[in-house]
Protein backbone atom coordinates (compact mmCIF):
# COMPACT_ATOMS: atom_id res chain seq x y z
CA UNK A 1 0.00 0.00 0.00
CA UNK A 2 2.66 2.08 1.16
CA UNK A 3 4.43 1.65 -2.26
CA UNK A 4 1.81 2.08 -4.20
CA UNK A 5 1.04 5.90 -2.82
CA UNK A 6 4.34 6.48 -3.28
CA UNK A 7 4.71 5.67 -6.68
CA UNK A 8 1.16 7.76 -7.39
CA UNK A 9 2.90 10.85 -5.53
CA UNK A 10 6.27 10.56 -7.45
CA UNK A 11 3.97 10.02 -11.30
CA UNK A 12 2.09 12.85 -9.90
CA UNK A 13 5.59 14.96 -9.34
CA UNK A 14 7.01 14.02 -12.66
CA UNK A 15 3.56 15.67 -13.97
CA UNK A 16 3.90 18.67 -12.22
CA UNK A 17 7.23 19.35 -14.28
CA UNK A 18 7.53 22.47 -15.53
CA UNK A 19 11.23 21.84 -17.10
CA UNK A 20 10.91 22.49 -20.86
CA UNK A 21 11.81 20.47 -23.47
CA UNK A 22 14.63 22.85 -24.86
CA UNK A 23 16.06 22.72 -20.89
CA UNK A 24 16.05 19.19 -21.40
CA UNK A 25 18.03 19.36 -24.22
CA UNK A 26 20.79 21.88 -23.31
CA UNK A 27 21.46 19.89 -20.85
CA UNK A 28 21.74 16.36 -22.97
CA UNK A 29 23.92 18.34 -25.31
CA UNK A 30 26.62 19.52 -22.25
CA UNK A 31 26.79 15.57 -21.15
CA UNK A 32 27.93 13.47 -23.63
CA UNK A 33 27.64 10.83 -21.16
CA UNK A 34 24.40 10.64 -21.59
CA UNK A 35 24.38 9.98 -25.56
CA UNK A 36 24.94 6.21 -24.78
CA UNK A 37 21.28 6.58 -23.83
CA UNK A 38 18.03 5.09 -25.72
CA UNK A 39 14.59 7.02 -25.94
CA UNK A 40 12.98 5.02 -22.86
CA UNK A 41 16.38 5.13 -20.60
CA UNK A 42 16.43 9.08 -21.40
CA UNK A 43 12.61 9.52 -20.04
CA UNK A 44 13.36 7.42 -16.93
CA UNK A 45 16.49 9.68 -16.54
CA UNK A 46 14.23 12.10 -16.98
CA UNK A 47 11.89 11.52 -15.04
CA UNK A 48 14.94 10.63 -11.86
CA UNK A 49 15.88 14.49 -12.68
CA UNK A 50 12.47 15.25 -11.50
CA UNK A 51 11.82 13.49 -8.74
CA UNK A 52 15.75 14.24 -7.39
CA UNK A 53 15.29 18.13 -7.86
CA UNK A 54 12.12 17.76 -5.73
CA UNK A 55 13.62 16.19 -2.96
CA UNK A 56 16.99 17.87 -2.71
CA UNK A 57 17.74 21.38 -2.01
CA UNK A 58 21.22 22.82 -4.54
CA UNK A 59 22.71 25.39 -2.39
CA UNK A 60 25.14 27.42 -4.22
CA UNK A 61 27.45 29.35 -1.91
CA UNK A 62 30.16 31.65 -1.98
CA UNK A 63 28.62 33.78 -5.32
CA UNK A 64 27.30 30.70 -6.81
CA UNK A 65 23.66 31.18 -8.26
CA UNK A 66 21.92 28.19 -8.90
CA UNK A 67 20.41 28.37 -12.53
CA UNK A 68 17.88 25.72 -13.88
CA UNK A 69 20.90 24.69 -16.30
CA UNK A 70 23.16 23.88 -13.35
CA UNK A 71 20.45 22.07 -11.59
CA UNK A 72 19.32 19.89 -14.68
CA UNK A 73 23.43 18.99 -15.34
CA UNK A 74 23.98 18.23 -11.74
CA UNK A 75 20.33 15.79 -11.00
CA UNK A 76 21.22 14.02 -14.85
CA UNK A 77 24.33 13.29 -13.70
CA UNK A 78 23.59 12.57 -10.06
CA UNK A 79 21.09 9.82 -11.11
CA UNK A 80 22.54 8.35 -13.90
CA UNK A 81 24.20 5.51 -11.61
CA UNK A 82 20.41 4.69 -10.27
CA UNK A 83 18.90 4.81 -13.48
CA UNK A 84 18.22 1.43 -12.83
CA UNK A 85 18.08 1.60 -9.19
CA UNK A 86 15.45 3.90 -8.63
CA UNK A 87 15.27 7.51 -6.47
CA UNK A 88 15.23 5.90 -2.91
CA UNK A 89 18.55 5.28 -2.74
CA UNK A 90 19.31 8.74 -2.60
CA UNK A 91 17.14 9.03 0.53
CA UNK A 92 18.21 9.86 4.00
CA UNK A 93 19.48 13.55 3.08
CA UNK A 94 18.39 16.48 1.56
CA UNK A 95 21.47 19.07 0.34
CA UNK A 96 23.69 19.55 -2.20
CA UNK A 97 26.27 22.56 -1.43
CA UNK A 98 27.88 24.09 -5.09
CA UNK A 99 30.83 25.73 -4.65
CA UNK A 100 32.37 27.96 -7.46
CA UNK A 101 35.43 25.85 -7.59
CA UNK A 102 37.77 23.73 -4.87
CA UNK A 103 37.19 24.25 -1.00
CA UNK A 104 38.96 24.39 1.79
CA UNK A 105 37.78 20.95 4.29
CA UNK A 106 38.41 20.83 8.06
CA UNK A 107 37.89 17.75 9.51
CA UNK A 108 37.41 17.00 12.70
CA UNK A 109 38.60 12.90 13.78
CA UNK A 110 38.58 11.66 17.26
CA UNK A 111 40.93 8.63 17.61
CA UNK A 112 40.24 5.60 19.92
CA UNK A 113 41.33 7.24 23.05
CA UNK A 114 39.03 10.36 22.42
CA UNK A 115 41.77 12.88 21.15
CA UNK A 116 40.81 15.57 18.98
CA UNK A 117 42.47 15.40 15.85
CA UNK A 118 42.08 18.63 12.83
CA UNK A 119 42.99 18.23 9.25
CA UNK A 120 42.57 20.75 6.56
CA UNK A 121 42.28 19.43 2.66
CA UNK A 122 41.64 20.75 -0.33
CA UNK A 123 38.79 19.39 -2.43
CA UNK A 124 37.00 18.96 -5.30
CA UNK A 125 33.79 17.93 -3.84
CA UNK A 126 32.70 15.13 -0.98
CA UNK A 127 29.61 13.78 0.72
CA UNK A 128 28.86 12.88 4.21
CA UNK A 129 26.84 10.02 5.49
CA UNK A 130 23.13 11.29 6.07
CA UNK A 131 25.15 14.98 5.37
CA UNK A 132 25.11 16.96 1.76
CA UNK A 133 27.03 16.37 -1.40
CA UNK A 134 29.16 19.19 -1.68
CA UNK A 135 30.83 20.12 -5.70
CA UNK A 136 32.99 22.42 -7.33
CA UNK A 137 30.95 24.58 -9.96
CA UNK A 138 33.60 24.62 -12.00
CA UNK A 139 34.92 21.31 -12.05
CA UNK A 140 30.67 20.06 -12.33
CA UNK A 141 30.51 22.07 -15.66
CA UNK A 142 33.25 19.93 -17.25
CA UNK A 143 32.02 16.77 -16.07
CA UNK A 144 30.25 14.30 -18.61
CA UNK A 145 32.49 14.60 -21.42
CA UNK A 146 34.02 11.21 -21.41
CA UNK A 147 37.34 11.57 -20.11
CA UNK A 148 37.18 8.96 -17.81
CA UNK A 149 36.86 11.93 -15.07
CA UNK A 150 33.22 12.66 -13.95
CA UNK A 151 32.98 14.90 -10.19
CA UNK A 152 29.35 14.08 -9.77
CA UNK A 153 28.94 10.61 -10.36
CA UNK A 154 32.24 10.50 -7.74
CA UNK A 155 30.75 12.46 -4.93
CA UNK A 156 26.75 10.01 -5.85
CA UNK A 157 29.17 6.56 -5.70
CA UNK A 158 29.77 7.53 -2.87
CA UNK A 159 26.02 7.95 -1.54
CA UNK A 160 25.37 4.73 -2.66
CA UNK A 161 28.23 3.33 -0.97
CA UNK A 162 27.02 4.92 2.62
CA UNK A 163 23.83 3.18 2.02
CA UNK A 164 25.53 0.30 4.66
CA UNK A 165 26.52 3.31 6.56
CA UNK A 166 29.96 4.49 5.86
CA UNK A 167 31.94 4.90 3.30
CA UNK A 168 34.19 1.35 2.20
CA UNK A 169 33.93 0.56 -1.61
CA UNK A 170 31.27 -2.17 -0.50
CA UNK A 171 28.11 -1.16 -1.28
CA UNK A 172 24.37 -3.13 -0.24
CA UNK A 173 24.69 -5.52 -3.13
CA UNK A 174 21.52 -7.07 -5.11
CA UNK A 175 19.72 -10.79 -4.29
CA UNK A 176 22.66 -13.24 -5.62
CA UNK A 177 25.45 -11.22 -6.19
CA UNK A 178 28.23 -12.60 -3.71
CA UNK A 179 29.59 -10.27 -1.10
CA UNK A 180 32.95 -12.95 -1.02
CA UNK A 181 33.48 -12.48 -4.77
CA UNK A 182 32.91 -8.78 -4.47
CA UNK A 183 35.22 -8.40 -1.70
CA UNK A 184 37.89 -10.81 -3.56
CA UNK A 185 37.80 -8.94 -7.08
CA UNK A 186 37.73 -5.51 -5.67
CA UNK A 187 40.32 -6.04 -2.90
CA UNK A 188 42.48 -7.32 -5.89
CA UNK A 189 41.80 -4.71 -8.39
CA UNK A 190 42.00 -1.95 -5.39
CA UNK A 191 46.24 -3.81 -4.54
CA UNK A 192 46.74 -3.73 -8.45
CA UNK A 193 45.78 -0.44 -8.56
CA UNK A 194 48.00 1.03 -5.66
CA UNK A 195 51.13 -1.15 -6.60
CA UNK A 196 50.85 0.26 -10.40
CA UNK A 197 50.10 3.47 -8.78
CA UNK A 198 53.70 3.85 -6.32
CA UNK A 199 55.62 2.56 -9.06
CA UNK A 200 54.80 5.57 -11.36
CA UNK A 201 52.74 2.87 -13.84
CA UNK A 202 49.39 3.38 -13.57
CA UNK A 203 46.92 3.02 -16.18
CA UNK A 204 44.07 5.11 -17.41
CA UNK A 205 42.51 5.52 -13.50
CA UNK A 206 43.45 8.44 -11.47
CA UNK A 207 45.24 7.31 -8.78
CA UNK A 208 43.23 9.03 -6.15
CA UNK A 209 41.41 5.95 -6.57
CA UNK A 210 44.75 4.30 -4.44
CA UNK A 211 44.31 5.87 -1.23
CA UNK A 212 41.23 3.84 0.20
CA UNK A 213 38.99 1.39 -0.95
CA UNK A 214 36.05 3.73 -0.70
CA UNK A 215 38.06 6.19 -3.49
CA UNK A 216 39.08 2.98 -5.75
CA UNK A 217 35.02 2.52 -5.64
CA UNK A 218 34.12 5.98 -6.59
CA UNK A 219 36.79 6.64 -9.11
CA UNK A 220 36.32 2.95 -10.80
CA UNK A 221 32.66 4.24 -10.99
CA UNK A 222 33.47 7.62 -12.73
CA UNK A 223 35.60 5.42 -15.56
CA UNK A 224 32.59 2.66 -15.84
CA UNK A 225 30.33 5.22 -16.88
CA UNK A 226 32.94 7.36 -19.24
CA UNK A 227 35.18 4.74 -20.39
CA UNK A 228 34.48 1.13 -19.79
CA UNK A 229 37.13 -0.28 -21.84
CA UNK A 230 39.94 0.89 -19.42
CA UNK A 231 38.29 -1.14 -17.03
CA UNK A 232 37.44 -4.45 -19.51
CA UNK A 233 41.15 -3.97 -20.93
CA UNK A 234 42.38 -4.08 -17.21
CA UNK A 235 39.76 -5.18 -14.53
CA UNK A 236 37.50 -7.50 -16.77
CA UNK A 237 35.63 -9.44 -13.50
CA UNK A 238 35.47 -5.50 -11.79
CA UNK A 239 33.39 -4.17 -15.04
CA UNK A 240 31.42 -7.33 -14.64
CA UNK A 241 30.33 -6.67 -11.19
CA UNK A 242 29.76 -3.07 -11.67
CA UNK A 243 27.84 -4.28 -14.72
CA UNK A 244 25.52 -6.37 -12.44
CA UNK A 245 25.52 -3.90 -9.80
CA UNK A 246 24.90 -0.70 -11.82
CA UNK A 247 22.03 -2.71 -14.00
CA UNK A 248 23.93 -0.62 -17.02
CA UNK A 249 26.04 -1.92 -19.93
CA UNK A 250 27.98 1.24 -21.23
CA UNK A 251 30.28 -1.44 -22.98
CA UNK A 252 27.44 -1.91 -25.02
CA UNK A 253 26.11 1.29 -25.70
CA UNK A 254 24.73 2.86 -29.05
CA UNK A 255 24.15 6.45 -29.74
CA UNK A 256 20.38 7.55 -30.65
CA UNK A 257 19.20 10.98 -31.64
CA UNK A 258 16.56 12.24 -28.81
CA UNK A 259 14.18 14.80 -28.44
CA UNK A 260 12.68 14.95 -24.98
CA UNK A 261 9.03 15.80 -25.97
CA UNK A 262 8.81 13.35 -29.01
CA UNK A 263 6.80 10.54 -28.51
CA UNK A 264 8.44 6.99 -27.54
CA UNK A 265 7.14 4.70 -29.64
Amino acid sequence: MIGAIRRWLDRRTIARSCISDQSWQEAFAELPVLDRLDKDERKRLMDLAILFLDRKVIKGVNGVTITESIRLIIALQACLPILKLGIRCYRNWVTVVVYPAGFVANHVEYDELGLVRQSMSHRLGEAWVRGPVVLSLADTRIAGKLDGSNLVIHEFAHKLDMQNGRANGFPPLHRGMSRRQWTDVFSAAFSDHQSRCQRGQPVDIDCYGATSPAEFFAVISEVFFEQSGVIEEHYPDVLELLIRYYRQNPKQATLHEFFPGEKNE
